[in-house]
């Protein structure tokens, strides 16, 4: 085998941002983090972080995350042109093993060693830790995975329910959506549960009221939100907390997730005082029959720095002891 097998060069690589970092001694080094649009191709962006970091010449393994569907090794990222290649890789920078996962299920894998420190709980639901447990996302796109146990020992399953069709719970989001609709076609999950859901919502209000509104970011409509000083921005983060609490209890209704769920991603960690006081325990538990299933599950938001790569530690680990 080439290089040192036990050290592990570690990614998470998203929509937006790359980050690399180097596992050594069962520990996670500092985190790089490169701008994906500065870099035309996922190997440029991987040959920076390895220009400044020699020791990496000693690398045996690499475990890479990635926000798309894999399919033989391979992943096409579904907010950018990158494509992830185990087997170029492993021909172009001489590694012995190369191992791509979907981001959530690297989400999933940390979801046992997590801490309450790691987490902001919302709702008074409980957590079995026997149960299955689900993780879900919003950030540049959104993401669901699962982790449970079997005779076997832990499994995740990964998912693309970020393209699942959205619900309408009432009037207004039923005219939300017809308005998408007429936009996109198909409305998923991840239109509205995402930093450009955000603005969808946003720009859908002001267009079905008739209103002017400012072109914004979706960290504008969010700050507007958060200081009250823009009605269409306060209604836009409204609903997405709100939808957001409807699509968790889904998920957790599909995955039978007692364990809890979990909410990752890049938006929510952001909001968490302004998410436990909307709508989302509320929509979360509103299922009729089974609002009392529901009542019983914990909700939290996962609040620590990067826990893709802990999902991505016990991965190495678990190899590596084999």
């Amino acid at each position: 085998m080439r290089g040192d097998p036990d050290q592990v060069l570690l990614g998470d690589i998203g929509g937006t941002n790359a980050r690399f970092a180097i596992l050594a001694d069962d520990r996670i080094g500092s985190i790089e983090i490169l701008a994906v649009r500065d870099y035309p191709r996922f190997a440029d962006s991987l040959a920076a972080f390895l220009s400044r970091r020699p020791e990496t010449r000693a690398f045996a393994r690499m475990f890479l995350a990635c926000a798309g569907p894999i399919e033989n090794e391979r992943c096409e990222l579904t907010n950018s042109s990158w494509i992830i290649d185990a087997a170029e890789l492993r021909a172009r920078f001489d590694w012995a093993a190369v191992r791509v996962i979907n981001d959530f299920e690297a989400l999933a894998w940390s979801l046992p060693v997590l801490e309450s420190s790691d987490l902001f709980t919302i709702g008074n639901g409980g957590a079995d830790r026997t149960a299955s447990m689900a993780v879900l996302g919003p950030g540049t796109g959104l993401g669901v995975a699962c982790h449970a146990l079997s005779s076997a020992g832990e499994i995740v399953i990964a998912s693309e329910g970020g393209h699942a069709t959205l619900p309408a719970t009432c009037g207004r989001e039923d005219a939300i959506i017809e308005h998408l609709r007429n936009r996109f076609g198909h409305v998923s999950v991840e239109r509205v549960l995402s930093g450009d859901g955000v603005v969808n919502l946003y720009e859908a209000i002001a267009a079905i009221d008739h209103l002017s509104a400012a072109r914004r970011s979706a960290a504008s409509i969010t700050a507007g939100a958060m200081e009250g000083g823009c009605p269409i921005c306060r209604e836009a983060l409204d609903l997405f907390c709100a939808m957001l609490g409807s699509v968790a209890g889904d998920v957790a209704l599909t995955f039978a997730a007692k364990g809890g769920v979990f909410i990752a991603g890049g938006i929510a960690p952001r909001i968490v005082e302004y998410l436990r006081d909307s709508q989302f325990r509320a929509r979360f538990e509103s299922k009729g029959r089974y609002k009392s299933y529901l009542a019983n599950i914990a909700t939290s938001v996962i609040v620590c720095r990067e826990p893709a790569f802990l999902g991505l530690q016990r991965l190495a680990r678990m190899t590596l002891d084999r």
